[in-house]
């Protein structure tokens, strides 16, 4: 059966109100985590003139590349077999890249290689857009968020809601430059940077 996500749904709009500003003069945009595949089907609908790469671990491909096949869309390629940790990325280089609720599922050393995969593969000049719940100076930004926090650390220890701050530092590392810092509905974010 074809995965469904609610929040995924819920959140489209939203994001694409955003990414439009970012990605509406590029032809390659590799999402990292593309879970059920909603949003790839959506944006690339979106975006007629860009190649959206999907990519998850290999688990979830099935559900991504049944969203794909319905879609139709000539401008989906993937999936493409990414976990974050893994030791050899695609060899792909990227115009922007875009992860969904990916960094307070996965434990920090895997944030960390994230980060670094991403300066990697995208190209100069090039935009990183992270949607999600995020803390500023180890605070919660709403009620909501910390009840999800321990959610969170119920399911995974390793995994919750990351600080910007610390985010910052492993964008820095690695050769991205910090751009902009969106509200969004349901107190989630886009952070978006820039490859140097």
């Amino acid at each position: 059966m074809k995965p469904f996500a609610e929040s995924s749904e819920q959140n489209k709009m939203p994001i694409y109100a955003v990414l439009k500003r970012y990605y509406h003069n590029i032809e390659t945009v590799l999402e990292i985590g593309s879970g059920t595949g909603q949003h790839a089907v959506f944006f690339a609908q979106q975006f007629p003139n860009l190649t959206w790469f999907t990519s998850d671990q290999a688990e979830y491909h099935g559900g991504i590349q049944m969203w794909q096949d319905e879609s139709l869309l000539p401008n989906i390629a993937g999936p493409l077999v990414l976990d974050v940790n893994q030791a050899n990325w695609p060899e792909i280089r990227m115009d922007a890249v875009f992860s969904a609720n990916t960094v307070h599922i996965m434990g920090w050393s895997s944030v960390e290689n994230m980060f670094t995969g991403i300066g990697r593969v995208l190209n100069k000049g090039g935009f990183f857009c992270l949607y999600g719940p995020f803390n500023y100076d180890g605070k919660f930004s709403s009620e909501s968020n910390a009840r999800f926090d321990v959610w969170l650390k119920q399911r995974d220890p390793v995994s919750g809601i990351r600080d910007f701050s610390a985010l910052q530092v492993l964008a820095n590392k690695t050769g991205l430059e910090f751009v902009e810092d969106i509200e969004m509905p349901v107190n989630n974010r886009i952070l978006v940077w820039q490859k140097n």
